[in-house]
């Protein structure tokens, strides 16, 4: 179930909000630049996995556009000019490296079926992938879990690599209205109302895989966030704002050094 923002006034001063536009050309190289910058945090995490994984954003015109990764290009080397621009028919647009299949086949489906999603992140990490085989929703164990708490589904019926417009039918239907998907034998799938939120739920929710699987190696018994406190700390940590704001820093790391992601 879909997180909302708490009312703005509730902010301390100063807090800093995702920018606002006038100008969509503007707009749109903004977008490009923190994709590009998502994709090279992930590459510094190690999210990398040969040709698997990407991220998306919604083009800020074009709605039924968005702009993605090409095939084969590493995430530690791309920059805004390798995006391509994809229509929901799989045209490219933009861009004249490859685009990879099982990127559109999954992201057109979910920018279809949730007008809210401005970006989505999918990769075969390893924390994420392992967690993904026990066939079970990450447990409210910790506090950076409860972010995820009845707010993320496990979509249980793996059938190959995603190379048709079904599978990614069937990935939207069952990510529903919520913020993230553990696609079984498979990996992790994010959302979110920027590319700032999308990448952060997937960082953490990497994580938090990694955090469950180590608990549960000790053999001990885990111990959960009864309901009421998990709820709460998902209405404290959870909704897409929180996202934005958790995303920064690791901006700030990965932008400081890179003229072109300069904003």
């Amino acid at each position: 179930m879909a997180v909302p923002n708490p009312p703005l006034e509730m902010f301390p001063k100063n807090t800093p909000f995702p920018p606002t536009f006038n100008d969509i050309e503007k707009e749109r190289a903004y977008l490009k630049k923190k994709l590009t910058g998502a994709f090279r945090i992930f590459g510094k995490f190690g999210f990398s996995e040969g040709v698997a994984g990407h991220i998306t954003v919604r083009d800020p015109e074009l709605t039924d556009h968005f702009w993605v990764n090409p095939f084969g290009l590493s995430f530690n080397q791309i920059q805004p000019e390798h995006l391509l621009l994809v229509n929901h028919q799989g045209d490219v647009v933009e861009g004249n490296l490859p685009l990879n299949k099982a990127a559109f086949a999954i992201h057109s489906q979910i920018h279809t079926a949730r007008p809210d999603v401005i970006a989505a992140a999918h990769a075969h990490s390893v924390y994420g992938k392992t967690f993904s085989t026990l066939g079970r929703e990450l447990a409210p164990i910790t506090q950076d879990a409860c972010a995820f708490y009845k707010d993320h589904v496990l979509f249980n019926d793996y059938s190959g690599v995603v190379n048709e417009l079904e599978e990614g039918k069937r990935i939207a239907k069952a990510l529903g209205d919520n913020k993230a998907a553990i696609l079984q034998n498979h990996g992790l799938m994010t959302v979110g109302n920027s590319v700032d939120e999308a990448a952060w739920w997937f960082v953490t929710m990497e994580r938090s895989c990694q955090a469950e699987l180590l608990a549960r190696q000790t053999g001990e018994k885990l111990i959960e966030i009864n309901h009421e406190t998990a709820m709460r700390t998902r209405a404290e940590l959870g909704f897409p704002l929180a996202g934005y704001f958790q995303f920064q820093p690791m901006w700030q790391d990965i932008s400081a050094n890179l003229d072109f992601l300069k904003v």
